[in-house]
This record gives structure tokens, sequence and C-alpha cells, in this order.
């Protein structure tokens, strides 16, 4: 199984900011949509960036509340890790479990084409967990 099949399943939605919007606005964005991460992307789509709850509360613990009025550039991850519609799942549980990340956009011909959280992934990994268990009771059952 690979990166396509999750996103086949939960769709290719990715919620993006500016890097201009204020930490306080992401913030909003995370909680609106119940999600933990967001992309930042550039007036012409491009992938700049990634903010996650976790950077929020990391500028709010460095600076205070008054980060949250500060840009998401100045908190968000700019090194962003990704992956393409053809990795695997293993390799990419390898990827968030090294890099210590729970969201991992997904390229293709350099545009952002979804997003995989960690939870998407157990979502998977138990579907098929569940899957695999009854073919072998259906198994033992016609035994």
């Amino acid at each position: 199984m690979n990166v396509a099949h999750i996103l086949g399943n939960k769709g290719h939605e990715v919620v993006s900011l500016q890097p201009h919007r204020t930490l306080g606005e992401a913030a909003g964005t995370l909680a609106e949509k119940r999600i933990g991460a967001v992309v930042v992307t550039g007036a012409d789509g491009s992938l700049l960036g990634i903010l996650s709850e976790r950077d929020i509360i990391r500028a709010i613990g460095a600076s205070g509340a008054e980060a949250l009025a500060s840009p998401v550039s100045r908190a968000m991850t700019a090194k962003v890790v990704t992956c393409r519609r053809e990795t695997s799942i293993d390799e990419l549980m390898e990827i968030m479990t090294s890099g210590r990340f729970r969201h991992v956009p997904v390229m293709e011909d350099g545009r952002v084409a979804g997003i995989v959280s960690i939870g998407d992934i157990v979502k998977h990994r138990v579907a098929e967990i569940e899957a695999e268990s009854k073919a072998m009771r259906d198994y033992i059952a016609m035994a």
C-alpha cells in the first residue's frame, strides 16, 4: 500500500495559509477545521513551510501570548519533509518516526497534492489488520 491509497480514502483537501498570517489566525484555523497542521504557501501556491500545533505552542512558550500576533513565517518549519503518492506506508511511517513529526505533505508536479497525518496511517493500519483478521476467521470457519 502507498500514500495514494490513503489519499483516495481521505481526499486531497489541504488547508493552507500564507506566511504573513498571524499565529492567532493559524490557531483559529486549526481549531475550526479540527486539524493539527497547515501548509504555508506562497502567492503562487508553492510550499514554503508547515505549521503545526506544536510550533504555535513553542512560540507561545518562548514569547508569551504576544506570539499570537507574530507572522506564521516566524514559527513555521521551513525545511519540510514531503512524500509522493508512490511512497509506501511503511516508508512514510519510518519518515515520521525518525523525524518525530505527525504531518507530511504529499507533492505532485511541484504542488501540494494532499497531506497525510499519523492518524491517517493508524486508521489505515487498523483497517488493514481488521481485514486480515476477518479473512483468517472466514478461512478457519470454512476449514
